[in-house]
């Protein structure tokens, strides 16, 4: 309605009919074509881009919209392609259409994490990856599961500690390819020591080896994670001086060492030690007479062998039990023992039996028979005899001696014979026969003697006869002036009723002395009175006579035949010396003390002295008014 109005207002109304209507399409810009990541969302229209100026002539807030097409499968790095259709209406259905290719690619490679560089122990699996290590992390943008795979390089040898080193490459390829690398460094080193087991710690007898690994004991179990065919070795310390039965002590060091150096030291104590008792043989069993020597080893035995693991030198001793009390048979036991230095004992028994089935045995030798006058009897020579048990002797009776007569009665045979028997029952017989001549002219030795004629006392006339001699004889007078009383004579009996006598009293005196017997024979003596009876100063009282003479005891006592008591008075000393037959066998008108035993030619001994026995001494102080000293003296020379 068009409408036209003056000023004054007046209208004029005309129409037209005007009809609008829409028939022109939209415009919009589709975006480019695009190519896209597989991990990208194509439903991004950030990433794949979005329609632009999109505009209609009529109407407005359009929006395009698309739709996709389906993929056209591609190949690599190309997955696929599709086309999206982009759609733009108006209100009034107007629509514009473009199209917009996609294309979705895979150029991107994937991605993980390699394993650190690590360092191995050469007897660890560089293949397990539990110990090298692994690749973590693995990713890619459109493949999934995948796994990297490695190849490991040539090995660059090292010196120890490290063997070796080399690179493991690792590798993650996807489905399109793409191929991410990473490389790890692998160092195989050796800085663990080898192992083995040491000996037991182990106590030796001293004589054994200890270099002996037999009886040491010798290292097991060796081994180490590289090296190979390893053998251990060992030093030993300073030894330590112990006690018996430990003499000594000491550390050995066994040691391990393998190819890299890496060592192992392990300590084994090694005692020395002796426990182990000497050995020996002990003597056997043995019988002995008991006149042997019991401790003669060259008798019982000597141990044999002696022998000891360690100690030299031994020497076994022994110690014995007490004997049975059996004088004729005993035993007892020898022990014996023999101790090391460590004092390690080994005893063993002997039996040693001692008996006496011996006889008695002679010392010395055995007089011989002998031929003598009746007068020239020699004394029964002393014989000694020797045997292990108490002895008795049964000897000739010088007083009742065994006699065997000849036919014809010149002569006849003392048969002298000792018996002698041990404790045990064993005797020996030995017998000596004197062949005996009978001389009837026989005389008795004698001495001569002065008297007082005023002495009142009785004087034996035997006391001037020496020797052994028939007591059962006759004193005679040869004055009839004399009167006897057998052997008795008193010088007085020749004084008168008043006490004097004559000149022709004084004088020598002879007095007879005859007997009958095994050796008939006569004495003569001479006795000679004189008025001269004066006091001595030195009276018979003083003198001392030894009674025995022991020359070869050297002891200081008894060495020689001694007159002593009267030395101050100087009297000259007569001596004379007879065995028991009355055979002089020594004389000295001045003797000084000095007779030792010496034997003379007239007598029977050895080793130049008379035999062991009894003899019979006169000895006559020269102007001592005294009458003669006579008795027995005992002399020893054995």
């Amino acid at each position: 309605t068009w409408t036209l109005t003056d000023d004054c207002g007046n209208t004029t109304t005309l129409t037209q009919t005007i009809t609008v209507q829409d028939t022109t399409a939209p415009t919009f810009s589709a975006p480019e074509s695009v190519t896209l990541e597989c991990d990208q969302d194509v439903t991004d229209l950030a990433l794949t881009g979005d329609v632009t100026d999109e505009a209609d002539n009529c109407s407005s807030d359009l929006e395009a919209t698309y739709t996709d097409g389906e993929p056209t499968t591609g190949e690599c790095p190309t997955l696929y392609s599709f086309v999206r259709t982009w759609t733009l209406t108006d209100d009034c259905g107007n629509t514009t259409t473009l199209t917009q290719t996609i294309t979705v690619q895979d150029t991107t490679a994937p991605t993980f994490s390699a394993p650190e560089n690590v360092t191995l122990e050469c007897d660890q699996d560089v293949t397990d990856l539990a110990l090298a290590g692994d690749v973590t992390d693995e990713a890619d943008n459109c493949s999934s599961d995948l796994e990297a795979t490695y190849t490991d390089g040539e090995p660059t040898t090292g010196e120890c500690p490290t063997l070796y080193s080399f690179v493991r490459t690792w590798t993650l390829t996807d489905d399109c390819g793409n191929t991410t690398t990473l490389t790890q460094t692998i160092t195989v080193q050796d800085t663990t020591a080898p192992t083995f087991s040491a000996p037991e710690n182990v106590t030796l007898e001293c004589d054994q080896d200890v270099t002996d690994l037999t009886l040491t004991g010798d290292v097991t179990d060796e081994a180490d994670n590289c090296s190979s065919d390893l053998e251990a070795t060992y030093t030993d310390g300073e030894p330590t001086t112990g006690e018996c039965p430990t003499l000594y002590s000491f550390v050995r060091t066994w040691t391990l060492t393998d190819d890299c150096g890496n060592t192992t030291t392990l300590t084994q104590n090694i005692t020395v030690q002796d426990t182990t008792a000497p050995t020996f043989t002990v003597p056997i069993d043995v019988t002995l007479e008991c006149g042997q020597d019991v401790t003669d080893l060259t008798l019982t035995g000597d141990v044999t062998d002696e022998a000891d693991n360690c100690s030299n030198g031994l020497e076994a001793i022994f110690t014995d039990s007490t004997p049975t009390n059996d004088p004729c048979f005993y035993s007892f036991t020898r022990t014996w023992s023999l101790t090391d230095e460590c004092g390690n004992v080994t005893e063993l028994i002997q039996t040693i039996t001692v008996e006496d089935t011996a006889p008695p045995t002679l010392i010395g030798d055995m007089p011989g028979d002998i031929d003598v006058n009746c007068s020239d009897i020699p004394d029964i020579p002393t014989l000694q005899f020797e045997d292990c048990s108490p002895m008795s002797v049964v000897a000739p009776d010088p007083d009742n001696p065994v006699i065997v007569f000849d036919d014809i009665g010149t002569g006849y045979t003392i048969i002298l014979e000792w018996i002698v028997t041990d404790d045990c029952g064993n005797q020996s017989n030995f017998v000596q026969n004197v062949n005996v001549t009978v001389d009837s002219s026989n005389q008795i030795p004698t001495t001569d003697g002065s008297l007082c004629i005023a002495e009142d006392f009785d004087f034996d006339l035997f006391d001037l006869l020496v020797g052994d001699y028939d007591i059962d004889g006759v004193w005679t007078a040869n004055s009839p002036d004399v009167l006897l009383d057998g052997s008795f004579f008193n010088p007085s009996s020749l004084l008168d009723f008043d006490g004097n006598y004559t000149e022709d009293q004084l004088g020598d005196y002879e007095f007879t002395y005859t007997y009958q017997g095994i050796c008939p024979g006569s004495a003569s003596v001479t006795i000679t009175l004189d008025d001269e009876c004066v006091v001595f100063p030195c009276g018979e009282d003083d003198v001392i006579i030894s009674k025995a003479v022991t020359p070869l005891v050297v002891d200081g006592v008894n060495d020689t035949f001694t007159i002593t008591g009267v030395e101050d008075c100087g009297f000259v000393y007569e001596l004379q010396i007879f065995n028991r037959w009355g055979a002089k066998i020594y004389d000295n008108p001045n003797y000084q003390n000095d007779w030792r035993g010496e034997a003379s030619s007239g007598s029977i001994g050895s080793s130049n002295y008379v035999p062991t026995g009894t003899y019979y001494y006169v000895i006559n102080l020269k102007n001592s008014g005294l009458r003669p000293f006579t008795g027995p003296i005992y002399v020893s020379t054995k």
